[in-house]
């Protein structure tokens, strides 16, 4: 399957894209979706990834964020990848569960069976979706920012920090702060990765920091309202993690909001804002 548009649309002079092509890492095709701003027709412009969270597809941010608009005033190329490899073959959960399996790739690469042939979103998203966007897109990659919600908050944070060379801005919505404590990652990782909680660690923004991986600033929005708060997020634990490395965070509780994209819409202009000031 070669690099191909499935749908293209119009969009605050820009132009949004999904495309197709397929994955030499996963085994499987995959979607992404890309916003092309209308600076684009002038030169390459910076890049700004979104990851989703459990369950999503790459069209969940881009119909329900409402992020195009000021994607388009910043000029800022968006790319929403999926949040798992799919297709035939490809395993799920057996009980047919939303937190592991298909949509719930949890950005690791996985190497217990039988995950280890398709799960490998690590590197799909850190080599071969950026080289595919390079090659393809108007994207000036020495310009890189990463977000994400919940389990693509958590990636964000943890692809951010063991590149950071890359990223020049990292923000993430409601992520789960560390996987490693909590029933959503200790499940996906002990299946992924395997029964070793030391080979959890470059899959855990707070045990990344206290290892000493830093990255320039941390920009987080939580919901006060959201239901996984206290359960799966955590974010106290990644106010501790930065406050004890020195790594500077901005956590942002936001009273009476919960884990759905109306939060994320509510807050996505100040992220992209705050990735535009540091992209340039």
């Amino acid at each position: 399957m070669s690099f191909e548009i499935v749908s293209q649309a119009s969009c605050f002079g820009g132009t949004q894209f999904v495309y197709r092509h397929f994955s030499q890492e996963t085994g499987t095709p995959m979607r992404f979706a890309a916003y092309v701003p209308p600076q684009a027709a002038k030169g390459k412009v910076p890049v700004v990834w979104f990851l989703s969270g459990l369950t999503c597809t790459e069209e969940n941010f881009t119909v329900k964020a409402g992020a195009q608009r000021v994607a388009s005033e910043l000029g800022l190329i968006l790319i929403a990848p999926d949040t798992s490899p799919r297709g035939d073959g490809v395993p799920d959960d057996a009980d047919g569960a939303y937190d592991f399996g298909l949509g719930a790739g949890f950005y690791v690469d996985a190497v217990q069976e039988p995950w280890a042939k398709n799960y490998r979103m690590r590197s799909y998203i850190e080599r071969e979706l950026p080289a595919l966007v390079a090659e393809n897109l108007p994207a000036d990659m020495s310009r890189q920012g990463i977000t994400g919600h919940s389990m693509g908050g958590h990636g964000a944070l943890t692809i951010a920090l063991r590149n950071p060379e890359r990223f020049k801005a990292v923000s993430a919505f409601a992520p789960i702060a560390s996987p490693m404590n909590c029933p959503w990652g200790e499940k996906a990782l002990s299946n992924y990765i395997g029964a070793d909680r030391s080979a959890w660690h470059d899959y855990d923004a707070c045990a990344l920091i206290q290892g000493g991986a830093r990255v320039d600033h941390i920009l987080v929005d939580q919901g006060t309202a959201d239901g996984f708060l206290e359960n799966q997020l955590k974010p106290h634990l990644l106010e501790e993690a930065c406050a004890k490395a020195g790594q500077p965070l901005t956590l942002r509780r936001q009273e009476g909001y919960d884990h759905s994209y109306f939060f994320i819409a509510t807050f996505i202009e100040d992220h992209l804002r705050w990735h535009a000031e540091r992209l340039g």
